[in-house]
């Protein structure tokens, strides 16, 4: 509540409305008479008059946030105004630009069958989904106000839950070489850290901080997920898991067995000269296949015949019954 005073007011006369409006019985001359105190009333009456001349917006938290499907309450409270039917809108501003939730006392848009006003003016949603974390701006204009105009911004988030995150982890590793662990998920928010655990122990940032792995040689990001090992040791073989969380829960993967194994060098070495042999062996039988003329071809003679040289005086006939011959004439002595 606020005091005007009309412009044609004169100074005294001001003093005596400020006096009357602080209730302060000093002001006015305790002699005066009776009738000079009504006279000043009714001049303060001419003169002064009370009203309220400004529409002020207020808010009881400027930062909300809920768990995704939970209901939420933006605030929006009017602290004074004179217009009975103030004109209330709110909108929702994202990176495209302001769109109305609220308008023409009708909830619309993103949250339309989802939310619902408190009177005066204060927006409840009842069914918050991740699509909802943005700024949400609460706009009152009171037409019969001196200030007819007032708005509130209001930063909603929506927290999700991280889904069951992806993990990687080698089945097998040789001793001594590296290996590295990931973990990722996309749905949480705010974005998820990640926790891995060695048979269901934590595994820690720093190894040195923990008896169990001062021996490890691996370095752990939380915010990408990765565990990498530099030089794995037959202690790193286990059953691994990782956990996604952020402020709305956590979600963890199942556990996976990796396995950590030494290379064999007798073996390997071994391995190479038997197949040396081997092909050693392979290749001198098939020189000596060659030299024996296995690998060599041999014409076919077929029906292909060749007529032997003709004796003194003798013909030969060729039949058609199997290449038989008989002379054509007989010697002569």
């Amino acid at each position: 509540m606020s005091l005007s005073l009309s412009p044609s007011t004169p100074k005294l006369f001001r003093l005596l409305c400020a006096c009357t409006a602080s209730q302060s019985e000093h002001c006015i001359d305790s002699k005066m008479a009776k009738t000079r105190l009504a006279c000043l009333l009714t001049l303060l009456s001419t003169h002064c008059y009370f009203s309220v001349s400004a529409v002020v917006l207020k808010t009881n938290n400027e930062s909300p946030w809920t768990d995704e499907f939970d209901k939420i309450e933006l605030s929006c409270l009017i602290e004074s105004i004179s217009t009975t039917n103030p004109r209330i809108e709110w909108k929702k501003i994202t990176n495209e630009g302001p769109s109305y939730v609220y308008f023409d006392r009708k909830i619309s848009g993103d949250l339309e069958n989802r939310a619902m006003i408190r009177e005066p003016a204060t927006l409840l949603i009842t069914n918050a989904t991740r699509l909802d974390t943005a700024k949400y701006r609460c706009e009152v204009t009171a037409a019969n106000d001196q200030k007819s105009f007032d708005e509130i911004v209001i930063d909603l988030v929506v927290r999700v839950k991280p889904v069951v995150p992806k993990c990687s982890v080698p089945k097998s590793v040789p001793f001594g070489k590296s290996a590295e662990l990931s973990c990722v998920e996309d749905e949480g928010f705010p974005k998820s850290q990640y926790q891995w655990f060695k048979n269901r122990e934590e595994i820690p940032d720093d190894p040195k901080t923990s008896l169990k792995f001062f021996n490890s040689t691996y370095t752990l990001n939380a915010e990408a997920g990765t565990l990498n090992f530099i030089a794995v040791r037959k202690e790193d073989a286990g059953e691994y898991f990782c956990r996604a969380k952020n402020d709305a829960g956590h979600s963890e993967c199942p556990p996976q067995k990796m396995e950590v194994y030494d290379i064999d060098v007798v073996g390997i070495v071994l391995g190479v000269l038997v197949v040396a042999v081997v092909l050693l062996c392979i290749t001198a039988g098939i020189c000596c296949a060659y030299k024996r003329g296995y690998f060599s071809s041999q014409k076919q003679m077929g029906n292909n015949y060749k007529v032997p040289a003709k004796g003194d005086g003798v013909d030969y006939v060729r039949t058609e019954d199997e290449g038989d011959f008989r002379h054509k004439s007989s010697f002569v002595i």
